[in-house]
């Protein structure tokens, strides 16, 4: 459950890493409405990350099945920008998917630590 912990708490630190780099550097090319929609999309990013990761953790023996709560924030999202004229259904979906190079990068270093733990451990003999 600890590995869980570390493996939830990079994930949640790296998309907030990614947006906190996304979102001003969009604000230099594009509108400020554009850039509303995508910060709008980074947070339910989070949110949705965040619902999912404690979904994830009830799961047990007495709990097999995922909550469906996550599976709100994408659809408010595209509600949110069918009915409000100054959000942006595009930016908002990509800030929203802003938590999967965060989920990739994580995923990449641990596949590179585990990898370089391998290695450093003794191989078994075949006396």
């Amino acid at each position: 459950m600890a590995d869980y912990r570390r493996v939830q708490r990079r994930f949640l630190l790296f998309t907030l890493a990614f947006t906190a780099v996304c979102v001003p550097l969009s604000a230099l090319w594009f509108s400020s409405m554009t850039v509303m929609s995508l910060a709008i999309g980074c947070i339910g990013g989070l949110l949705y990350l965040l619902l999912l990761s404690r979904s994830v953790a009830k799961l047990g023996p007495q709990s097999r099945q995922l909550g469906r709560a996550q599976l709100l924030v994408p659809v408010v999202l595209v509600l949110l920008s069918s009915r409000w004229d100054l959000f942006q259904l595009v930016p908002a979906l990509i800030g929203f998917l802003i938590y999967k190079p965060a989920v990739i990068l994580s995923t990449a270093l641990d596949l590179r630590d585990g990898q370089s733990v391998a290695e450093a451990s003794p191989k078994p003999s075949n006396a």
